[in-house]
């Protein structure tokens, strides 16, 4: 060994993503597991799920915040089938998630005034070039690209459309601008380490207004996806009642992650763990001439998602791959299946940066080994 064969702890998944430091299965001791989530208790830890998002992602009083079904992507198919279509729409995507919203607006909304903006795998398109009186769907993050927006500069403050901020992968790791988003959705299991399944719906004041004043003609709506009554926003569904059944537990598990934001600083503290990840992987691609940023542009590399492309054959990557795995040393850091050839290294603030920085020692002895 050409150092100490010190292990990392291996969880580098990009969603489900590893655990805040310290935890075990003890947080879900205080959940009202057999209780129904209508319940006094039950309905409490939710309500205390919304305000403590609020309180520590600094979301404006009159954002509205829910628990909503099907993690980050029914939260987003929700919003786009019930307000898209009032307007032209701008679809801007750089990676496959964006992709599949604009698939959807395309195959199964059928929208006919749409325009795409898009780039190819490690760059972003020229946001500047949408236009602010359409409604406008991005992804802040992109997820298997590593590319993010590094700003919100490009929304104008005068515009009369919708932005629709699909923020999984950047919530609670970046600074996110809420005047300049008007829907933005996210699921527990990114940033935060949470668990899988729940998703969440912020919306602005002209979210809402959209909501009470457009209907979308011959459109049907499942159950999952309403959040009207009578025209009227179904304000219980921003108070804790849920349009089905959560799961306390994961309830639970959230809240603890939110605790444990809170004691390292909140918002501040979350950005700098994640960025000071991102600068042990920044260190090795100054140091290892094989190793590269897919983000073409510094300022839009992602802290979160980390994105690399490797100097070696594909079938010798994988290959490579799968012996970190084997050894114990880094699970689930192969790039995304639509993404090119290479590493996706998850640096979210539930990631020590000493960890990262013991991959890095791992994947140079790694190289060695394979690339011969």
């Amino acid at each position: 060994w050409p150092f100490a064969p010190v292990k990392p702890q291996p969880e580098f998944s990009s969603g489900p993503c590893k655990k805040r430091p310290g935890w075990s299965t003890d947080v879900y001791k205080t959940a009202p597991t057999g209780r129904s989530h209508r319940s006094k208790i039950g309905k409490a830890k939710l309500v205390e799920a919304i305000e403590e998002t609020r309180r520590i992602l600094n979301i404006p009083a009159d954002y509205r915040i829910a628990v909503v079904p099907a993690s980050d992507t029914g939260a987003i198919e929700m919003a786009m089938w019930s307000m898209l279509g009032e307007r032209p729409v701008d679809m801007c995507h750089w990676e496959s998630f964006g992709k599949g919203w604009l698939g959807d607006v395309n195959s199964h909304l059928k929208l006919e005034n749409t325009s795409e903006f898009t780039a190819p795998y490690g760059e972003l398109p020229d946001l500047t070039q949408t236009n602010p009186d359409h409604d406008i769907v991005f992804t802040w993050n992109g997820t298997t690209s590593g590319v993010c927006v590094p700003n919100a500069d490009w929304i104008s403050d005068d515009r009369t459309g919708l932005t629709f901020n699909d923020a999984t992968s950047a919530v609670f790791a970046m600074d996110i601008d809420w005047s300049k988003v008007d829907v933005t959705t996210y699921s527990w299991q990114k940033v935060m380490g949470g668990e899988g399944a729940h998703g969440m719906l912020i919306l602005s004041p002209r979210a809402v207004e959209r909501l009470e004043s457009y209907t979308p003609e011959g459109r049907a709506l499942p159950k999952i996806f309403r959040m009207t009554k009578k025209g009227k926003l179904d304000e219980a569904l921003f108070k804790g009642a849920t349009i089905n059944t959560p799961s306390m537990i994961c309830v639970e598990d959230y809240l603890d992650a939110l605790q444990w934001a809170d004691s390292i600083g909140g918002l501040p503290g979350l950005i700098a763990r994640s960025q000071a990840n991102l600068a042990e992987v920044a260190a090795a691609v100054d140091k290892y001439p094989w190793l590269n940023f897919l983000a073409k542009d510094e300022a839009s590399r992602s802290s979160t998602s980390v994105c690399l492309t490797v100097d070696m054959e594909a079938g010798k990557l994988k290959e490579m791959i799968a012996w970190l795995e084997a050894e114990d040393v880094a699970y689930d850091i192969g790039a995304y299946r639509d993404a090119p050839d290479g590493l996706r290294i998850w640096c979210g603030a539930t990631v020590d940066s000493v960890d990262v920085a013991l991959l890095m020692d791992w994947l140079e002895f790694a190289y060695e080994k394979f690339s011969k």
